[in-house]
């Protein structure tokens, strides 16, 4: 979704955004080399410390990132593929172990979580991902309520907290079809109404609307903004341009493992300035006459 600038007064000045917790440069720099904002580390959820995550062959999934996100919060993850956003992600649920630096989570080092004791660690977050990961031979409600039954609840909390939760998802009617019987749509849903059901302090959606049309998208995304209303902490890897600037939300923007903007209310991509937008058109224009009519075109009916 573009912005419409103002004709008159844009020539000569910069578009106004709003305040940025750190500012990209021309050249990546690991925000740890920067000065970070003054936050309270009760109310963080998340908090990475000089993470380093470095892959054999000698790739670079992590460079030295530092960030905090708050109890509450609603975080976007933006980047090219590669730049470090499903390595934060891995990170996180300890499918992968830092190079180097602390990642804390509600207050825990997840370097003093064994191995033994990560599926205990996993049922306190939700993860919703791309290709839905539900168990093919069981029925909705079956899936859904899997989640509790890991966690030791009772029949009794079963049948009360999964058609609660098949009713905020929108599948109430579908709770005894089976996985391949549903709409892509209708599959990530049932994937959210599994994170959600537990009502974990932190959910993490890698890529949620990968897979989904336009349409299907806004679906899941308001899903996601009602679960982020109920106190959950949401953090979301996406490469969603046109979700990511309708919801204005914060973001963080990772290029080659670093990151190189963390901003509220921010946008997919960072906003220009008059200057930059003239330069980038001048481009554009040198490279293909008609590339900056037809730029948003697909973004029509947002």
């Amino acid at each position: 979704m573009s912005q419409r600038s103002k004709n008159s007064q844009d020539q000569h000045t910069h578009v106004r955004r709003p305040p940025m917790r750190h500012v990209s440069s021309a050249k990546p720099s690991p925000v740890s080399a920067r000065p970070q904002p003054a936050a309270d580390p009760a109310k963080r959820v998340i908090e990475f410390r000089g993470v380093t995550k470095l892959y054999e062959g000698g790739d670079t999934g992590l460079d030295h990132a530092t960030f905090g996100i708050e109890r509450g919060e609603f975080v976007f993850l933006v980047g090219h593929t590669g730049s470090g956003k499903s390595t934060i992600m891995r990170l996180l649920i300890k499918e992968h172990e830092p190079t180097s630096g602390h990642i804390v989570v509600a207050g825990h080092d997840l370097a003093d979580i064994t191995r033994k004791k990560v599926p205990f660690y996993r049922r306190n977050i939700g993860a919703v991902f791309q290709d839905f990961k539900l168990l093919p031979n069981r029925t909705v409600y079956d899936n859904v309520a899997y989640a509790l039954l890991v966690t030791g609840s009772s029949r009794k909390e079963i049948r009360t907290k999964v058609p609660d939760i098949l009713r905020l998802t929108g599948l109430s009617t579908k709770l005894h079809n089976y996985p391949d019987q549903l709409s892509g749509g209708e599959q990530q849903r049932v994937s959210v109404a599994r994170a959600f059901v537990n009502h974990p302090p932190l959910l993490l959606a890698d890529e949620p609307t990968g897979n989904l049309d336009p349409e299907t998208s806004i679906g899941i995304m308001q899903l996601l903004y009602r679960i982020n209303r109920t106190g959950t902490t949401v953090l979301v890897a996406t490469h969603d341009h046109a979700m990511v600037d309708k919801m204005r939300r914060r973001v963080i923007e990772l290029a080659e493992g670093r990151i190189i903007r963390d901003e509220a209310a921010g946008l997919y991509a960072r906003d220009e300035t008059t200057r930059e937008f003239a330069a980038r058109m001048r481009g554009a224009v040198a490279d293909d006459p008609d590339a900056w009519l037809r730029e948003g075109d697909d973004d029509e009916g947002f």
